[in-house]
């Protein structure tokens, strides 16, 4: 077994599709209609083309437990997910450069260093780099 896909809802697919492109730096893998406005959109990161796919669900949209469930992660502050980058304070800072807003800085806690972002798509996502 191994994860192949892995979702993260959005409020809207084509923003998103923008925000994790042009400001993360993702590949965009497969858009395929699934009608109503609906895709099927996965992105993979450019250093692992062949790993898992970030689908963007637009399940807030649809599915009003997930938009609850959404708003609850956002309104505590708590990341839906987070992301490995080799170095935390390089990435925060291009991203700053990029207008992407932090509600936590690049922070050491234990053996990681930690920032979280809004995707503007209605999650927080962390950024993580092992020390």
């Amino acid at each position: 077994m191994k994860v192949s896909v892995l979702s993260i809802p959005v409020r809207d697919q084509q923003k998103a599709l923008e925000f994790y492109t042009e400001k993360l730096g993702f590949i965009k893998k497969r858009d395929v209609p699934l009608g109503e406005g609906n895709r099927w959109l996965t992105l993979v990161s450019k250093e692992a083309q062949d790993g898992p796919e970030v689908l963007l669900e637009p399940a807030p949209n649809h599915f009003e437990p997930s938009k609850v469930y959404q708003d609850a992660l956002m309104e505590a502050g708590i990341p839906y997910t987070q992301f490995n980058v080799d170095d935390v304070q390089k990435e925060y800072e291009r991203l700053i450069d990029l207008e992407v807003q932090f509600s936590v800085k690049p922070t050491a806690m234990g053996t990681v260093k930690v920032a979280v972002f809004n995707d503007t798509c209605g999650n927080n996502i962390q950024l993580v780099q092992e020390l």
